[in-house]
């Protein structure tokens, strides 16, 4: 539980939700209904095991910070609890509800038990996939998935470290069950695409027939793109988008514009996640009711393909 200010306001609370649901709770030391509630969200809050944090604020105290949220909500009467989510009021409700009710609100804004360990799991996937031991986290993904099969960012961290691996046939398996969600996610398609480059890439001709074939007629677009599939299967990423370029500028729309959806999968692929919202160094002393987006890493390679088919397209 922590006490919110106006100059802790963006790291414990705005920040803190971006990791976690926090429950801010509004109340005054006067007020009866909020000592009834107050002890009741701190048993909460230990019954569900960091499944979200919990903040108070004094309104005597902190009036601008209350004042503003109580305007936000068209709310005049304390208690007062807000629920912020990434960043963001979402929901809340008014006075010392019972603690069924309370369990019932909460329910539908903090992540169960298994999501909780979903993401754990993930966490440490990442972290062991970033010192080098694909092993261990693919067991670890595979466990993520298994626990929680709704968890999407583990769900295709393991398909991109299967198809990494060479296990074509199990990421296949792992991705079908949201190949519906491809054309609204941009990352799960791109996974297909790789996948359909892998189980390809055995039955494609030998890079020297493929380049003689190309040598001998530039616009031999399907020896090209079946070229730029093995290098895309094998992980040859800006080669496969070279391969690809090059029909892009000579016929765009070629094959339902397979070549661009390909080359915009590879770079979706290529592009590092937005990193989680650090806590800030220091607090800065104003209000703000909004968080600020994560902003993802720049990679000049990617830049630099971004380019070449802005400048193949336009």
């Amino acid at each position: 539980m922590t006490d919110i200010t106006i100059q802790n306001f963006e790291q414990e609370l705005i920040n803190e939700s971006m990791r976690q649901p926090v429950l801010l709770d509004i109340w005054a030391p006067w007020c009866g209904p909020c000592r009834t509630l107050g002890p009741l969200l701190e048993k909460l809050e230990v019954a569900y095991a960091g499944r979200f944090k919990l903040a108070k604020l004094n309104s005597d105290d902190q009036p601008e910070i209350a004042g503003q949220l109580s305007q936000a909500f068209g709310v005049r009467s304390i208690p007062f609890c807000v629920m912020f989510d990434r960043g963001q009021p979402v929901d809340g409700f008014v006075g010392a509800l019972p603690e069924a009710q309370i369990r019932e609100f909460l329910d539908r804004h903090v992540p169960s038990a298994d999501e909780v360990q979903a993401e754990e799991e993930l966490e440490e996937a990442q972290a062991l996939a970033a010192e080098g031991d694909a092993d261990a986290a693919l067991d670890r993904l595979q466990q993520a998935v298994a626990i929680d099969p709704a968890n999407d960012a583990a769900r295709c961290d393991y398909v991109k470290l299967l198809l990494e691996r060479g296990h074509v046939a199990q990421a296949r398996q792992a991705w079908e069950p949201v190949a519906g969600k491809a054309p609204l996610d941009a990352r799960i398609a791109a996974l297909g695409h790789w996948l359909d480059a892998a189980e390809k890439a055995p039955a494609a001709r030998p890079a020297e027939a493929l380049a003689a074939a190309i040598a001998a007629n530039k616009r031999d677009f399907e020896a090209r793109f079946e070229l730029a599939q093995t290098h895309f299967a094998a992980g040859r990423f800006t080669q496969a988008m070279d391969e690809l370029l090059e029909i892009l500028m000579r016929d765009k729309a070629w094959s339902g514009e397979l070549a661009r959806k390909t080359y915009v999968a590879i770079l979706e692929l290529m592009t590092k996640p937005a990193p989680k919202p650090a806590a800030a160094a220091e607090a800065k002393g104003t209000l703000e009711v909004t968080g600020k987006a994560a902003a993802a890493p720049s990679d000049p390679v990617v830049d630099q393909y971004r380019r070449k088919l802005s400048m193949a397209l336009f």
